[in-house]
Formats: structure tokens, C-alpha cells, sequence
């Protein structure tokens, strides 16, 4: 199947760019396109508008510094997992990017189109929350900041405003502090690549005991959730498989409303949340201890 019609713009500078979606009530923000062009092709989404913002200078790159890591949002999957900047301040965003469909898909995608376009089958977002990240979003008045748990709203649903891109994203280095580590695995569907669900764990140990933990689950319901209560159990208390077994059980209180398909029910998938929690945090756990 073909798109609609639609009007093409390709700025050359942030402010063009905001101001073709002023007059443009109807216009989309193109990236890497590998979300918004397929949606297009099937008509699921028919913008009046396309802004292709991909080769606005200084909307790519990495920066990172002892407390956290600045990644411009037009900086590729590819370029992430490769970065040596962030494999030693966040590994989890390394690895997470290296598992994000294929080749190409990770050569074109970007970190800000993922995210914005917030698909709950993504890797990037279930990560970002897990991570405490925060997101930049620049705008007419100028630019905002927004934490990851606040940024996700609903099903392809963000706090963007209308006329609003997102520009960066920033998270904390916490490779840089021991005792500190983190996994992200997702069960991968064989046709897209896509998680059917993904689980993010971030666990700091002190004194051998949890101190930190965060453990979000994606792919599962419309946004990644926080498991809180798994979170709860696991504070305070030795990572040995039992403990981390039985904070895992936990998991499937933070998921109220799971989606499903075809492919995994709702029940199916808050099994697999389960499951891969208990796996994520041990890997996480271990990761630490090391």
C-alpha cells in the first residue's frame, strides 16, 4: 500500500524546523523514518506534512561527563552501541541498542525517534525510565525538560507539545560509580524484532545488600511501567536467587492492563514479564557484584 499525499520539508536548522510545524498543523517529524514511513505506507498515520529533520547539524552526538551522558536525538541505534563513551558510562544503552532490529534498522533509526514516537514494543523507552533519564524537548518558547516516567503518556502518546522536538537526552553515568550495574532483555517476536516485552533492571549494591533498584518492564502495556512493589521487595535485601525470585513475583502487580495479540495474550506476556524480571535482576546483581 502507498502513503497519502503529503507535503515534504527538509530545514536546515532548529528554528526552520519549528517554524514549518507552526504552519503546518497537520506535519509529522521525520527522523529516521523507520517508525513513521511504515505507519504511513499501511495508513495508520496520514500527516498532511513531513518535517525531515535529519540533517539539522548538532541534533547528533554523545557528550558524556563523570555524572551523566548527553545523546543528541538524531544520533543512530548504530552509533550508540558503538560508542565507547557510552558502554563505559552506561553499558545497559550500548547493549540495548545492539539488540534493536537489524543492521540496517540500527544504521537509520535514531535514539529521539524511537522515543518519540513511543511505540511500546521499542527497546529505548522501557530503558530510559529505567535509568532515571531526561529528555529535552525544544519548542517556540525554548527549551523543556521532562523526566522519563513523565514522558510517556499513552499508546504512541508523549508530553511533546504541538511544535515541539525533541532534541536530546540525557542520563546518569552510573558506570562511573561502583557497585552499580544494570541488563535489559527482551523476548524478540520473530517477524519484527520488536519485544513482545522487554525488562530493564538497574541494581546498586552497598555493604552486599540492595540499596537501588529499578526494574521496568516494556512491550507489556501501552508504557513501560515501573514494577514498584518488586522494587520493594528486593530494597534492603541480599541479591541471592531466592530474594530476587520472590521480588519478581511481584512483577505482574504493576501490570493492570496488559495488551495482547496474535502472536502473546495479555496473560502471556505478564508471565514472560515474570520471568525475564527474575533473570534481569540477577544478571543486573551479578553485574554489580563485579
Amino acid at each position: 500500500m502507498y502513503s497519502a499525499n503529503f507535503d515534504y520539508y527538509r530545514p536546515k536548522t532548529v528554528a526552520e524546523a519549528l517554524e514549518l510545524l507552526r504552519k503546518n498543523k497537520g506535519a509529522r517529524v521525520l527522523a529516521g523514518g523507520h517508525s513513521l514511513l511504515p505507519a504511513m505506507k499501511l495508513r495508520v498515520s496520514s500527516p498532511s506534512a513531513l518535517v525531515d529533520i535529519g540533517r539539522i547539524k548538532g541534533l547528533s552526538g554523545i557528550k558524556a561527563s563523570k555524572a551523566a551522558v548527553k545523546i543528541g536525538a538524531l544520533t543512530t541505534h548504530a552509533a550508540i552501541a558503538a560508542s565507547d563513551a557510552v558502554v563505559k558510562a552506561c553499558p545497559i544503552l550500548a547493549e540495548t541498542a545492539g539488540q534493536i532490529g537489524d543492521t540496517q534498522v540500527r544504521n537509520r533509526g535514531t535514539i529521539g525517534g524511537s522515543l518519540a514516537h513511543a511505540d511500546p514494543a521499542a527497546d529505548f523507552p522501557t530503558v530510559i525510565v529505567a535509568l532515571g533519564g531526561t529528555l529535552t524537548a525544544t519548542g517556540p518558547k525554548g527549551d523543556r525538560e521532562i523526566e522519563a516516567d513523565k514522558f510517556f503518556k499513552d499508546l504512541l502518546t508523549t508530553a511533546l507539545k504541538p511544535g515541539e522536538l525533541l532534541t536530546s537526552i540525557s542520563i546518569p553515568a552510573y558506570g562511573n560509580f561502583p557497585g552499580m550495574a544494570g541488563a535489559y532483555l527482551k523476548h524478540r517476536h520473530p517477524a519484527s524484532s520488536y519485544a513482545v516485552v522487554g525488562v530493564a533492571a538497574m541494581v546498586g549494591l552497598v555493604g552486599g545488600k540492595v540499596a537501588r533498584v529499578s526494574l521496568v518492564v516494556g512491550g507489556a502495556t501501552a508504557n513501560p511501567v515501573h514494577a514498584k512493589e518488586a522494587e520493594k521487595a528486593l530494597t534492603g535485601q541480599e541479591p541471592t536467587e531466592a530474594n530476587i525470585a520472590a521480588a519478581a513475583e511481584h512483577v505482574a502487580m504493576a501490570i493492570t492492563h496488559p495488551m495482547g495479540d496474535v502472536y502473546a495474550s495479555g496473560e502471556y506476556r505478564t508471565h514472560l514479564a515474570t520471568v525475564m524480571s527474575r533473570r534481569a535482576l540477577m544478571m543486573a546483581a551479578e553485574r554489580a557484584r563485579g
